[in-house]
């Protein structure tokens, strides 16, 4: 390259002045005449008068000499180059296998250089004026990595014009090479090769790999006089080992498109893959979990697993009903689903559970979400049943790591496990909050305290059991038989501080009481899981939480919400948000049908249900709010009023997958006469207790009344105002033998 050059320095002031002549003479030629200037001039080529056309002739015919001996040299120049360069790249690719033969070569070479030596130069800015600047190609190749290579050439730090250099830092780490070949200079100094310069200012590998931009990029870089290195010196300090690019193995089982995208492995979303697949058998269904179970239901954690004498039922969940018939918390086995990483190829589609990853952001406009791992998934249609998370006592959370340690906030698989674990181990249990989860899980460990010589605390700050949900007398009532299952019961307490002393929790009460016990659980409500709302752009509902939904459960076009985590529109009872196993179902199943296109709106009153045991039961619908009037029917119960008696019969022990959806039409009313009004020390064995607004049945409990919800449903649904409510309650021949 520097050869063509000089020639061309040589060549290039002669056919400039040659060019600006015979410019000159040409317009001379056309002002003259008049007319366009024939580039041969036939009668004057031979016999013309001096000073005319011969003159412009021999000017051409030396330009296009020049310019085609210019050409011929620089296609032999720049093809030698090419083989070189081919030449140097095969060396360095075989490098490995011949280093200290290469080592050797290079020590000769430089040997050879008999020109003194001067300091190594560092990093300076090329100045502009420089004469001796090279022009370095670099070519960028995906097709055959270099392995990287100790450095034991001389090494010169070149300094490289920094927009240069940013088209080369990047995110990823690119290895640069500046071929030997293609940086020749014309001095007596030792080769160097210039190597690409990064921030870290150190020298990097020999090869230049690009997988942004396959465009040859030319670094202008400036050479100065350099000084040879010694071999030992070069062979001591090996060039920096590139930093590997991010695997994407850890992202093998994560599909990159999944058709239905359900976010949550709850309820709502087994129950929304289930119906996804019943109408559209082909789908392909993909479930993201944060928990690293399969779906299960998540009643029997604070239900019947409590009460199985299996002493493996811990680890297997497996329990039996109060039927007596044995069942496992999980919906499906494993050999239900299909993997992840199979789901795309599977003939007929199907279910896959993604466990233990969790959806962190979610892009609405390019319709993909990102998990805690980095991974991305596509989507058409998503759904969100994210659930909750348990709620906690502020002076827990700043009671410190030993209080918080001792505190057990109860939702999952693992907190059932760990619960049960405890209570063979200390001596004294706390649980705060009377709701159903605090009063089902008192009663639980309240039945095991005296094999267990356990003490069982219940501490609320209403004046009884479930005291928000059921009228006064009935709350009172519950709180008797809580008691009778060996629980001490603490009501009016507000909890003031919580303390670690002396190997066991203090529980300050407002009224200044205080309670000492080796362990807490906290059961005071669900809040719901909304941190998918910012990244999203979905609006939550600032009453009762939770994302807002339209009649359909949708929260924008091609997304869903179904199960706790979703505020919708009753329209019968208004906007709701409602945090039970019943409506999980339900709402899951519906928003399936829905995506797969069925358009249908939410119009199912959704029932929960508490069991107290096996011989306490009661199943609710609609608003029950004790705040609300209450009107009450009771009778004596009999021994086929019990949770027991009523699995038994129907055949499951999760009381909403029994329950049909079908209104009830025909209700036949019982002719027996009711009795006289309950009295407030009465035994309520069986009983309907309304709760009323603006005189119209809202809200419905049947107490120990199994298998009437859709009477109720309809009631309801049907919205009227009742003269007589003692009438209304005959329609669940409560009164039967």
């Amino acid at each position: 390259m520097f050869k063509c050059k000089a020639v061309w320095n040589k060549l290039a002031p002669l056919v400039r002045a040659s060019s600006t002549l015979c410019l000159q003479n040409a317009r001379k030629s056309v002002l003259r005449h008049g007319r366009r200037l024939e580039m041969v001039q036939k009668a004057q080529m031979s016999s013309g008068p001096a000073g005319g056309g011969g003159e412009n002739t021999l000017y051409y015919v030396l330009v296009g000499a020049t310019c085609l001996g210019t050409g011929v040299y620089a296609y032999r120049t720049v093809s030698g180059d090419k083989e070189r360069y081919n030449e140097r790249m095969i060396d360095l690719v075989n490098r490995p296998k011949q280093g200290p033969r290469a080592a050797e070569a290079v020590t000769e070479v430089v040997a050879g250089s008999k020109e003194e030596p001067v300091e190594e130069p560092t990093l300076t800015e090329a100045p502009v004026e420089e004469p001796l600047v090279t022009e370095a190609v670099v070519e960028f190749t995906e097709s055959k990595p270099v392995v990287e290579e100790p450095v034991t050439e001389p090494l010169v730090e070149a300094s490289i014009p920094e927009p240069t250099v940013e088209t080369l830092v990047t995110e990823s780490v690119v290895e640069a090479s500046v071929p030997e070949s293609i940086i020749e200079v014309s001095i007596t100094e030792p080769v160097a090769e210039a190597p690409a310069v990064t921030q870290s200012e150190e020298p990097l590998a020999s090869v230049v790999e690009s997988e942004t931009d396959p465009t040859p990029v030319i670094i202008t870089a400036h050479v100065p006089e350099a000084s040879p290195v010694s071999e030992s010196a070069a062979v001591s300090e090996p060039a920096p080992a590139a930093e590997p690019v991010e695997s994407t193995a850890a992202h093998s089982d994560v599909p990159e498109h999944a058709p239905y995208l359900l976010i949550g492995g709850g309820t709502a979303s087994f129950a929304a893959a289930r119906s996804i697949r019943a109408r559209d058998p082909g789908a392909r269904v993909l479930i993201v979990t944060e928990e690293s179970e399969l779906p299960y239901m998540r009643p029997p954690l604070s239900k019947e697993l409590w009460f199985s004498d299996d002493p493996k039922a811990t680890e297997t969940l497996r329990f039996k009903q109060w039927n007596g018939k044995e069942r496992s918390i999980y919906f499906q086995p494993p050999s239900f689903y299909v993997s992840p990483t199979d789901l795309a190829k599977v003939e007929n589609g199907g279910v896959a559970v993604l466990t233990g990853r969790k959806v962190v952001h979610m892009d609405v406009r390019e319709n993909k979400v990102k998990l805690s791992d980095g991974a991305e998934i596509s989507y058409e249609k998503c759904l969100i049943a994210t659930g909750g998370v348990p709620r906690n006592l502020q002076v827990i959370d700043r009671a410190g790591e030993e209080v918080m340690k001792r505190t057990t906030l109860f939702r999952k698989i693992e907190d059932f496990r760990s619960l049960e674990k405890i209570s063979r181990e200390v001596k004294s249990i706390t649980i705060i909050g009377g709701g159903f989860l605090g009063s089902e899980l008192a009663c639980a460990l309240g039945r095991r305290s005296t094999d267990l010589d356990l003490e069982v605390i219940q501490m609320f700050p209403e004046k009884g059991n479930m005291g928000k949900v059921l009228p006064e007398y009935l709350s009172n009532w519950t709180t008797e038989k809580v008691r009778k299952e060996g629980v001490n019961i603490i009501m009016d307490a507000i909890v003031k501080n919580v303390s670690y002393k002396n190997d066991k929790l203090e529980i300050k009460l407002k009224d200044g009481r205080l309670i000492e016990t080796d362990h807490v659980v906290a059961a005071v409500g669900l809040e719901p899981s909304v941190e998918l709302a910012k990244s999203a752009g979905l609006e939550v509902d600032s009453d009762f939480g939770g994302y807002r939904v339209n009649a359909e459960l949708q929260a924008r076009s091609n997304i869903w919400v179904a199960g706790d985590a979703a505020c919708f529109y009753d329209i019968k009872l208004g906007r709701r948000r409602v945090e039970h196993h019943d409506h999980a179902v339900v709402s899951g199943r519906l928003a399936g049908e829905n995506m797969t296109g069925a358009s249908k709106p939410y119009w199912h009153q959704s029932m929960f249900w508490s069991d107290l045991g096996p011989d306490v039961g009661y199943e609710a619908i609609g608003i029950v709010d004790s705040s609300l009037p209450t009107v009450g029917v009771f009778a004596k119960a009999t021994a086929k009023d019990t949770p027991k008696a009523a699995t038994e019969q129907s055949g499951t022990g999760i009381r909403s997958e029994s329950e049909t959806e079908a209104v009830a039409v025909t209700l036949k009313a019982e002719t027996t006469a009711p009795p006289s009004p309950v009295q407030q020390k009465e035994d309520y064995g069986k009983g309907v207790v309304f709760y009323l607004r603006d005189n119209v049945v809202v809200g419905i409990v049947l107490w120990n009344v199994f298998n009437r919800m859709p009477i109720a449903r309809k009631i309801i649904k049907d919205g009227e105002q009742h003269a007589d409510l003692n009438e209304v309650a005959k329609l669940f021949n409560i009164h039967e033998d």
